[in-house]
């Protein structure tokens, strides 16, 4: 039961991921005011990534807790 919860969770961590790749492709392509996409995934991204480096060691290692969760 459990493996079958943590198999279902993996599977729609990996769709999230390739969604916002594919969001990010689109973006670049077409540029941020794609019709079908609901705000600007480039900049969301931008800002979380900002708000890491800013956190100092913490969000180093909340970095690092997320790159290991999604390899």
């Amino acid at each position: 039961m459990l493996s079958n919860v943590t198999g279902w969770i993996k599977k729609l961590t990996e769709a999230g991921v390739g969604l916002v790749g594919l969001a990010i492709v689109v973006q670049v392509i077409f540029g941020s005011s794609v019709a079908f996409l609901p705000g600007d995934v480039i900049a969301n991204l931008m800002g979380i990534i900002g708000s890491l480096g800013a956190a100092g060691l913490v969000g180093l290692v909340t970095a690092g807790l997320l790159y290991q969760i999604l390899k």
